[in-house]
């Protein structure tokens, strides 16, 4: 079964309603940042990284399937992608792309291609692509 890429996996750690904002985020293959941000809706999660200096200050969003553990005890996120796929994202900034679905599907297609994840739903739940013929509830067929 395919994973939403709007969606932590089971297997993360993640703990409903647990508050994520200044944790440490690791990607495969180094530091990116600390979350200065991250949405618990359902089915739209992701977090907002402070990339600090390692971008010149930028921040980026990171959609929760690509997260692949949260260690709660040394408050440390770890993604499965590695600093250059961040680098490579489309450029976010969260005054025009935190309510915007052309984005979040954008970034969907861009993380859904790394890691050989499964994850195969880069559209969240609400956008055009994702209503189905259940009276256009989100959550409708995959893109």
């Amino acid at each position: 079964m395919s994973e939403n890429i709007w969606t932590f996996p089971a297997t993360a750690g993640y703990t409903p309603g647990a508050d994520l904002t200044g944790y440490k985020v690791e990607a495969s293959d180094g530091s990116i940042g600390k979350v200065d941000s991250h949405s618990r809706e359902v089915a739209e999660q992701y977090i907002v990284v402070d990339t600090g200096v390692w971008i010149f200050g930028k921040e980026v969003l990171l959609p929760a399937g690509t997260i692949t553990r949260v260690d709660a005890e040394a408050k440390t996120i770890h993604v499965a992608r590695t600093k250059e796929e961040i680098k490579a994202a489309p450029e976010f900034d969260k005054h025009k792309h935190l309510d915007n679905p052309e984005f979040h599907r954008e970034l969907g297609t861009h993380y859904s291609r790394g890691a050989g994840s499964g994850i195969t739903t880069p559209t969240p739940p609400g956008t055009p692509d994702s209503l189905g013929s259940d009276g256009g509830r989100p959550g409708g067929p995959t893109a």
